[in-house]
């Protein structure tokens, strides 16, 4: 038999947990504003079955409650907030650096959309352990010891370290940014 595991939020439900971090919304808001072109728009799209089903996995893991209010001659609809035990959950999520630099594209993007809401300071602890990270990432890659190796992995390394000193370029540009 194998040991039940516990199950964590993904990214995208992360981004609903932000959502309501500010008020109770219900699931059509959070969904204009995932879709939002100037905001988290930019990085992915959802559909909304799939958002209300997200919503349904937040509320039976407990990081969301619901109540229905009634609106007249319109149907009823669910208003979501977070619970106590969904904001720890996200705050703790949005100041953790992402593991692999494959993730920076979306999952730190999330993250720093989320950490900009939250504040100055936030967004320089996220930043500051991303760097550190991907100073790990740099650590740890094989670079090639000759200059003149052509193999394919050492091109491989090449454009992985190539991409992690971008990323810390970029590190370095969003905390001035969010600095000033």
């Amino acid at each position: 038999m194998m040991s039940p595991m516990v199950r964590q939020p993904m990214t995208i439900e992360h981004a609903l947990l932000g959502f309501l971090r500010e008020k109770p919304l219900h699931g059509y808001e959070i969904h204009r504003r995932m879709s939002d072109p100037e905001g988290l728009g930019l990085v992915w799209r959802i559909k909304q079955s799939q958002l209300y089903a997200l919503l349904g996995k937040l509320e039976e893991s407990g990081y969301v409650t619901s109540e229905v209010e009634t609106q007249g001659n319109r149907p009823p609809r669910k208003i979501y907030s977070l619970t106590g035990y969904g904001s720890s959950t996200f705050l703790d999520w949005v100041e953790d650096p992402v593991q692999h630099g494959r993730e920076m594209r979306l999952n730190f993007m999330v993250k720093l959309f989320f950490a900009q809401m939250e504040g100055k300071a936030v967004v320089g602890r996220l930043v500051g352990k991303q760097r550190a990270r991907c100073i790990q990432w740099l650590e740890m890659a094989e670079i090639p010891v000759e200059e003149g190796t052509k193999s394919f992995r050492s091109m491989i390394e090449l454009f992985r370290t190539g991409q992690i000193e971008a990323m810390l370029v970029w590190l370095d540009q969003c905390e001035t940014r969010f600095s000033q």
